[in-house]
């Protein structure tokens, strides 16, 4: 790990997560450090950049953020925002894990551009309302029932059997199933108008 502490904050060590620096052998290593001098940045290899560490204690002093891939120096402030900001990012992901929560960073397509999501025009909320209305009224008429009455209308119009298959199936002919259903379906019709 880098370790990278403020003369003013010693006892505060800061690490890279990325970018690991145990005795000189780098995992990970940044494919360059910018370090800020009076009119801008220098551009540095990482190793350039190491050689410099050992030689000057005041790089020592430095803080960097990693940023695609390089090291920028950057200030106090920078710094603490930075990390303040990854470790709030991390704490939201972990809590986003646990509690199975819907992210806004999933609406991005593979290229990481967002997703619009824009409201279907066609649907027509009221309907769509009186729908889930009358399909709760439908399950609460179809729970008055018998049970017999009850395996009829399932079959039939969850299952999708045709009449002469419920007739094969319940022993009956097509056509009493098809006079069974229209007296169930009136049945219904009426506990729903009431």
């Amino acid at each position: 790990m880098v370790w990278v502490a403020a003369p003013h904050l010693s006892n505060w060590i800061f690490t890279f997560q990325k970018f690991r620096l145990e005795e000189n052998a780098v995992k990970y290593a940044p494919r360059k450090v910018y370090i800020k001098e009076s009119d801008g940045y220098v551009e540095l290899s990482y190793t350039d950049f190491c050689r410099r560490r050992q030689a000057d204690q005041t790089y020592m002093d430095k803080l960097f953020i990693p940023v695609q891939g390089c090291l920028l120096e950057v200030v106090r402030e920078q710094y603490t925002d930075f990390y303040r900001d990854k470790e709030r990012w991390r704490y939201l992901q972990k809590l986003d894990t646990k509690k199975c929560l819907l992210s806004l960073d999933r609406f991005v397509d593979d290229e990481g551009n967002t997703l619009d999501f824009i409201a279907d025009e066609a649907v027509d909320i009221a309907e769509a309302v009186t729908n889930a209305a009358m399909v709760d009224r439908l399950k609460a008429a179809l729970s008055l029932l018998s049970d017999s009455e009850q395996a009829l209308i399932k079959a039939i119009f969850f299952e999708e059997l045709s009449e002469r298959e419920v007739g094969l199936r319940l022993g009956i002919t097509q056509s009493v199933v098809n006079k069974r259903k229209a007296k169930i379906l009136a049945k219904l019709r009426k506990i729903m108008e009431s």
